[in-house]
C-alpha cells in the first residue's frame, strides 16, 4: 500500500503540491490527473524520492521514503516523463547496464534482462541503438527497465505522451498485463488513458485534490450523464416536443456535427424512456439513438476551473 500523509513541496514561494493526503492499494491502476502545472510530475517526483517533500509523508508498503529510502525505492518502479536514456547504448546493452545498477550479477543479469523484453515486446529492436527507435520503442525501453526488478509499485509519468494512436494502444495493453499483481500510479493530462487503463482517478489542480473516484463515479457527476443523443436525418424541432418534459433540462446541438443533438436531463434523471415514447409518437426522424453516460472531460473541466477560480 501507498500512505500519502499531508503531503507539501515548495519552491521557494510557489507551492506545487498542497497538503495531498490519499491512499493506493495493491491492484489498483490509478489515474492522477490535472490541468498543466497542477503538481502531477512533482508528485510523482516526490513519491518516488527523486524530489524530498517539504512537508508530509509517502510510505511505500511500510516505508518511509524520506527516512527509508533505499527500502522504499527497491519496490518501485519509475518512468519518468520523456523516457530519459542513453542514446547511443543498444537496448539490450541499457537494459543490462539496468540490471547491474540494480545489483544484479552473472547468470540472473540475463534472466531479468531477457524477461523484461519478453514482457514489453521488444525482442525486435534488441540490437538497436535506442537513439534509432521510434517514440514507442522508447517508451517500452523505459517500461522495461522500470520493472526490471519485479516491482510492487509501478509509477509512470505520461505514459503515452507524444505516441499515435497504435502505440497507445499497445502501451495501454501492456500496463494492463503489469497492473495484475502491482500498485500502478499513471500521471496522464489524457482523459481517454483513464477509461481506458484505470480502476480509479484523482484529479489535482492548484496542488490539490479536487475530485477522487472510479471512472464511472466521476462520469456520473458530468451534466452529461444520462443524457440522451440523438442524430436525425432531416431538419426537426425536438425541444417543441420536450418543453413539458419536466425531467428534460434542455436541448443542445452538437457543435461540427450535423443534424445531432443532445438532450440533457435534470440531474442525472434517467430520460431514455420518456424521450424514446415521444420520439416515436411524434415520428422523429431518427438514425441514431442512445444514452451518454457521461463525460469525464466536462467534470474535469467543472472541478479545475471551479479550483482555479477559488
Amino acid at each position: 500500500m501507498i500512505e500519502i500523509e499531508n503531503l507539501t513541496k515548495k519552491f521557494d514561494q510557489f507551492v506545487a503540491v498542497d497538503d495531498l493526503s490519499f491512499t493506493v492499494k495493491e491492484g489498483e491502476v490509478l489515474g492522477f490527473l490535472g490541468p498543466n502545472g497542477a503538481g502531477k510530475s512533482t508528485t510523482m517526483k516526490v513519491i518516488t524520492g527523486f524530489l524530498a517533500p517539504t512537508g508530509g509523508s509517502v510510505t511505500i508498503d511500510g516505508f518511509d521514503i524520506t527516512n527509508n529510502p533505499i527500502e522504499a525505492k527497491s519496490l518501485i518502479g519509475y518512468l519518468p516523463e520523456g523516457a530519459p536514456s542513453y542514446g547511443d547504448m543498444t537496448t539490450i546493452d541499457f537494459l543490462r547496464f539496468i540490471a547491474k545498477v540494480r545489483g544484479y550479477q552473472g547468470e540472473e543479469i540475463e534472466q531479468r534482462v531477457n524477461h523484461a523484453i519478453k514482457e514489453v515486446a521488444l525482442d525486435s529492436v534488441t540490437q538497436q541503438t535506442i537513439e534509432t527507435l521510434s517514440k514507442g520503442f522508447k517508451r517500452r525501453v523505459g517500461l522495461a527497465q522500470a520493472i526490471m526488478h519485479d516491482p510492487k509499485v509501478l509509477i509512470l509519468d505520461e505514459p503515452t505522451d507524444g505516441l499515435d494512436p497504435n502505440q497507445k494502444h499497445h502501451v495501454r495493453e501492456l500496463i494492463k498485463n503489469l497492473a495484475k499483481d502491482k500498485i500502478v500510479i499513471i500521471s496522464t493530462h489524457i482523459l481517454e488513458e483513464v477509461t481506458a487503463v484505470c480502476s480509479r482517478a484523482i484529479i489535482i489542480a492548484e496542488g490539490k485534490i479536487v475530485a477522487d473516484g472510479t471512472p464511472a463515479e466521476l462520469e456520473s457527476r458530468s451534466r452529461y450523464h444520462q443524457a440522451v443523443s440523438v442524430r436525425l436525418s432531416a431538419e426537426y424541432d425536438l425541444a417543441a416536443d420536450l418543453t413539458n418534459v419536466a425531467a428534460v433540462s434542455s436541448v443542445e446541438k452538437v457543435e461540427d456535427a450535423d443534424l445531432t443533438y443532445t438532450i440533457i436531463a435534470n440531474d442525472g434523471q434517467s430520460i431514455f424512456s420518456q424521450v424514446s415514447e415521444i420520439a416515436q409518437n411524434q415520428h422523429w426522424p431518427v438514425t441514431e439513438f442512445h444514452v451518454e453516460r457521461g463525460q469525464l472531460e466536462d467534470v474535469f473541466r467543472t472541478v479545475t476551473q471551479q479550483a482555479e477560480g477559488a
